[in-house]
């Protein structure tokens, strides 16, 4: 059919319309929000992130305060991530069942019905802020692993409900897989950061939980940004291993990942929209270049591209009208 016979404007003329037809659509279920708890904050209090406005570290109380008033408004699951007051070259605070993660999750299971997944990794907690154990300058693979399936059990262990690898060990979802199910934590699901780049948009989280690398850098172990097919063999192995979620990291500069991984697997996908987009667009947005509808329009690419569920520090505000 030709115009006039066929006229794409009919379906667009009112916003009722336009509602009816919208192929897209972003709920509070499909949302998970990244939440920082700092060790030794004063008690009920919270400290700004310089580099994230509008984002805060939390001490435990005061993330189940802001929590609870997110979970009235539809929020879900979060995503936790601790920063503790003492490192050590084996992160060893990462594991400590008293650690500010663990302690915060009973605190959460006690006031919140929200979902928590817990970021497994270990370099917020190490001294040299690399994600693995160190000798001689290098990151050892293999002698990681055993650390990484202690921190999922103590997780576990504490009332997480999903853990998230986040190192990009090799083999790592298997050897979490393993300790959790040797300490009967069979049904606890494993949500795998499968396909993390090593890129610049980082730069604001590694200040709000201070993992900035004491040297060299992550590109031994994660991907480079160049790669695209690398990532179908990167997801693909760590659902072999037993990922049950599978996510991209980051989201908008790799539309065509979670594109590519959509198309290939049937596995639920996850997207992380992550600091240093959240960071540029929110400075663009108190610039005064782009207006806050921009928000909304960046989630929903990433949703368009395939993404079931979306890590997105932009959460509060989409749970306060933002979804369209």
């Amino acid at each position: 059919m030709r115009f006039p016979t066929k006229r794409m404007r009919r379906l667009r003329k009112t916003e009722k319309m336009r509602e009816i037809v919208k192929e897209t659509r972003i709920s509070p279920s499909s949302l998970i929000y990244p939440v920082f708890v700092k060790e030794d904050l004063e008690r009920g209090s919270k400290e700004p992130i310089e580099t994230m406005p509008g984002q805060y570290r939390y001490s435990p109380e005061a993330a189940a305060d802001e929590l609870k008033k997110l979970e009235k408004k539809g929020l879900n699951t979060i995503i936790l991530f601790g920063i503790p007051s003492k490192k050590d070259n084996i992160g060893s605070s990462a594991f400590d069942d008293k650690g500010i993660v663990q302690e915060t999750i009973r605190l959460l299971k006690d006031e919140t019905e929200l979902i928590i997944i817990t970021d497994v990794c270990l370099c917020q907690y190490t001294s040299h802020g690399h994600c693995g154990i160190i000798k001689k300058q290098q990151v050892l693979n293999d002698e990681t692993l055993e650390y990484l399936g202690k921190i999922a059990v103590s997780h576990a262990r504490a009332g997480a409900d999903i853990v998230a690898p986040s190192d990009m060990m090799d083999g790592r979802v298997a050897a979490i897989r393993k300790s959790l199910d040797e300490n009967g934590f069979q049904d606890i699901p494993i949500m795998s950061y499968a396909v993390k780049y090593a890129s610049s948009f980082y730069a604001p989280f590694r200040e709000a939980v201070s993992s900035t690398p004491s040297f060299g850098d992550r590109k031994t172990y994660q991907m480079d940004p160049a790669n695209a097919r690398e990532a179908i063999i990167e997801a693909e192995l760590d659902i072999e291993e037993g990922a049950d979620i599978i996510m991209v990291k980051p989201a908008l500069p790799y539309l065509d990942i979670i594109r590519s991984l959509k198309e290939e697997f049937k596995t639920p996908l996850a997207a992380y929209n992550v600091s240093g987009e959240y960071s540029m667009l929110t400075a663009a947005i108190q610039k005064g270049y782009l207006t806050e509808e921009a928000i909304y329009e960046s989630i929903l690419s990433i949703k368009r591209a395939g993404a079931d569920l979306i890590i997105s520090h932009f959460t509060p505000k989409l749970l306060d009208g933002g979804l369209g």
